[in-house]
C-alpha cells in the first residue's frame, strides 16, 4: 500500500491487516509508517514491512522494492494510493511547483511503483491485483483544479491501459475513484 502514512492509504492498510494480509506499507513519513506497522503487527498478528521513500523518485522506488526481504517479495496486491493535490488556483495563476508535485506523485509515482511490482508479479507467474486510487476528479473537472483533475484523468487512462497490458499475465487492474473524503488532503493542498 503506497501512501499508507495517512488517509485512504492508512485506512486500506488497516482493513487489509484486519483481513489477515501481511503488508508492505510505504510513504515519506517514516515515523508514522513505523507506528502503524507496530500497531498492525500487534493487533492483527500479521507481518508488516515499512518502507520509507518518495514515489516521485524513481531510483528510490526501485532501491526500496529491491531491498524487500524474501517473505515480502511475493506481492499479490498492489494498492497505488500515494497521491496529492497542491494548490487551488485558476490555470493562469497556478504555481508550476505545485503542478510538478501533483504530476510527479499522481502520475509518475504510480508508474514507477507499478513498473517494479508488476514485473515481480509477471516473473512469479501467479497473477495478481493492482488497485489504483483515482478520483471522481478524473471524470468531473472542477474550477481551479485543472492540473489535479488532469493527473487523475491520467490515472484513469493508465488503469485502462494497464488492464489491457497485464491481462495476459493474469494480473487484474482496478480503479477506485473516491469523491470527498475526510483526510489530510486539504491540509496538504493548502500548504
Amino acid at each position: 500500500v503506497t501512501g499508507a502514512s495517512s488517509g485512504i492509504g492508512e485506512a486500506t492498510a488497516r482493513k487489509l491487516a484486519a483481513m489477515g494480509y501481511d503488508l508492505v506499507i510505504t510513504g515519506r513519513r517514516c515515523d508514522r509508517l513505523q507506528r502503524l506497522s507496530d500497531e498492525l503487527e500487534d493487533q492483527c498478528k500479521i507481518k508488516v514491512h515499512a518502507l520509507g521513500f518518495d514515489v516521485r523518485e524513481r531510483t528510490q522506488v526501485e532501491s526500496a522494492i529491491e531491498t524487500l526481504p524474501e517473505h515480502f517479495r511475493a506481492i499479490d496486491v498492489l494498492v497505488n494510493n500515494a497521491g496529492l493535490a497542491s494548490g487551488l488556483e485558476p490555470i493562469d495563476e497556478g504555481d508550476p511547483m505545485d503542478w510538478d508535485k501533483m504530476i510527479d506523485t499522481n502520475v509518475k509515482g504510480l508508474l514507477y511503483i507499478t513498473r517494479v511490482v508488476s514485473r515481480m508479479m509477471v516473473e512469479r507467474g501467479q497473477g495478481g491485483l493492482i488497485v489504483n486510487i483515482g478520483s471522481i476528479a478524473g471524470s468531473q473537472t472542477y474550477a481551479n483544479g485543472a492540473v489535479y483533475c488532469a493527473s487523475k484523468h491520467a490515472v484513469h487512462s493508465l488503469s485502462e491501459g494497464m488492464r489491457i497490458d497485464l491481462l495476459k499475465h493474469g494480473i487484474k487492474v482496478s480503479e477506485v475513484r473516491p469523491g470527498m473524503v475526510e483526510t489530510e488532503f486539504s491540509v496538504v493542498r493548502f500548504h
